[in-house]
């Protein structure tokens, strides 16, 4: 039988490189931000939620957007750019891509970006209702180590990587008593949002199954 857990911290990251940087990003971005303020107009953003990085390498450097009502931010500078949701749950997954594609057609038709290769990220805290959380990640523990010591190992992590994939476990650092699993993946230029999207969703459910774990309400 599945344990039941809940997920009180979720994020999920997609960043975007761009094919070649584009300098005006950099420079001269000030028609570029205002196109991208009145484009996330419909979700509340005020001058307020608008800050200019100056600090670090020029690839560091931007802007970042905050719409505080859905948890999102939207940085973009000179080489690259990048979304994040907090609280992150499949049921604002269509808003999510709403935003996400306002935000990237500003970039394409203002600013002259060309998107290129993507890299996103689902960072979830698991946290049982009913067992420690080390029973979860115990059945992974190879014999050879385990056999190291007669009693149960107190702490432990796996860290997989294949070519455009790497899956983390561990201890939570965020939550008493939860797992920390970090599923992260490489896409193509080619692939679209939709598809990143139903892979992304395919992970986690893989995940949930390895762990057997089922998601319950809080």
């Amino acid at each position: 039988m599945a344990e039941q857990i809940t997920i009180p911290i979720s994020t999920f990251e997609i960043g975007i490189a761009y094919t070649r940087p584009v300098v005006n990003l950099w420079l001269d971005r000030a028609a570029i931000v205002q196109k991208m303020f009145d484009t996330f107009q419909p979700w509340n953003v005020n001058i307020d939620d608008v800050e200019g990085i100056t600090t670090g390498k020029p690839s560091e450097q931007g802007v970042k957007f905050r719409l505080p009502l859905q948890k999102i931010t939207f940085f973009f500078g000179p080489a690259a750019c990048k979304f994040t949701k907090e609280a992150a749950t499949w049921a604002d997954a269509e808003e999510m891509l709403r935003i996400l594609t306002a935000a990237l057609d500003v970039l394409v038709h203002q600013g002259g970006v060309e998107l290129g290769k993507r890299s996103t990220s689902l960072a979830l805290h698991l946290q049982p209702k009913n067992v420690p959380f080390r029973e979860l990640l115990w059945p992974f523990l190879v014999p050879a180590i385990a056999q190291l010591e007669n009693s149960k190992a107190e702490a432990m992590a796996y860290v997989v990587r294949w070519k455009g994939r790497r899956i983390t476990l561990d201890g939570s650092a965020a939550l008493a008593n939860a797992v920390f699993a970090n599923l992260e993946r490489d896409f193509e230029p080619t692939v679209s949002l939709d598809d990143i999207e139903a892979a992304v969703f395919n992970d986690e459910v893989n995940l949930l199954k390895l762990l057997n774990v089922e998601e319950v309400e809080s």
